[in-house]
């Protein structure tokens, strides 16, 4: 550390640095090691801030002035409490515009046409800061609930009917297929291995493996690529309905292939991968 602070002292003695800022040169004269310090230590930070304004901040490169105006302000200028409380809201501002952006998207499946206006967004933000709202945050978020879901539930059909369509009509053309068995719920079944092992209880710890796909042959999940089995506590199991249903029905030493409708699945969850109101099939072997 001595060695490169010698070196730097030696170039801070003679140096004498242009600098464009807001497109006006300013001289900075790198008396020191510290002040070369400093300029170097600027220098080494600018690339991965040019790439957090542009990536995180959103800042376009075009209005690079401005921003290193603001900077240079925020930076150089005594604090005032005015000004910072400002500066604060501008930059919550921003937020606010972007969750509005990212809460159209959720709300609306992606369809472009749609979105959440952020001006009525911070309405409702000013209505609490200044004391006037009239719900409290939390009757507030329910009556968000109740008003997004149904605007949501129509987007998703908009966007994912035709998705629906097709894996419904799956489920009823497998129904029809030669050893499938159809539950109450519309759950259907096919023994692919008879076992002869005892029935789980509502407490039984199964050991199992499995492999899951979509209608078009897509496999999303398999416990015998990780090579490991998956274990279901049938007092807790933390799957989806459509398995819960089956494995209780299936001996130890079973092998069955499942085809599980939307409804006992994810149903309009957008899980990725699994679209909604996606058709899923499991090949599943209860081991123990």
């Amino acid at each position: 550390m001595k060695k490169i602070l010698l070196m730097a002292a030696a170039v801070a003695t003679t140096a004498m640095t242009m600098i464009s800022c807001n497109g006006k040169s300013e001289n900075y004269e790198l008396k020191t090691s510290t002040d070369s310090l400093a300029y170097y230590y600027g220098i080494a930070q600018g690339e991965g801030l040019k790439q957090y304004m542009t990536m995180q901040l959103g800042v376009d490169t075009a209005y690079m002035d401005e921003f290193i105006k603001g900077m240079k302000e925020g930076t150089v200028n005594e604090i005032d409490p005015k000004k910072t409380a400002y500066m604060k809201g501008l930059e919550i501002g921003g937020q606010i515009q972007q969750m509005s952006k990212g809460m159209s998207q959720q709300i609306f499946e992606g369809d472009s046409t749609q979105s959440i206006n952020a001006k009525y967004v911070l309405a409702g933000i000013c209505a609490t800061l200044r004391g006037k709202a009239d719900k409290t945050g939390e009757e507030a978020y329910q009556e968000f609930q109740k008003l997004a879901e149904p605007i949501h539930q129509a987007s998703i059909e908009k966007s994912y009917g035709d998705h629906k369509a097709a894996n419904e009509k799956y489920l009823a053309d497998n129904a029809k297929k030669e050893g499938v068995k159809t539950l109450p719920s519309g759950t259907q079944y096919k023994v692919l291995v008879e076992g002869d092992g005892e029935l789980p209880t509502d407490s039984t710890k199964l050991q199992v493996n499995y492999e899951g796909k979509l209608i078009d042959g897509t496999v999303f999940d398999s416990s015998y690529e990780r090579n490991q089995p998956f274990e279901v506590d049938l007092a807790m199991p933390r799957v989806i309905p459509g398995w819960i249903e089956v494995l209780k029905l299936m001996p130890a030493g079973s092998k069955w292939e499942v085809t599980i409708p939307q409804s006992q699945a994810y149903g309009a969850q957008n899980m990725g991968e699994i679209k909604p109101y996606s058709t899923l099939i499991f090949t599943i072997e209860v081991l123990k």
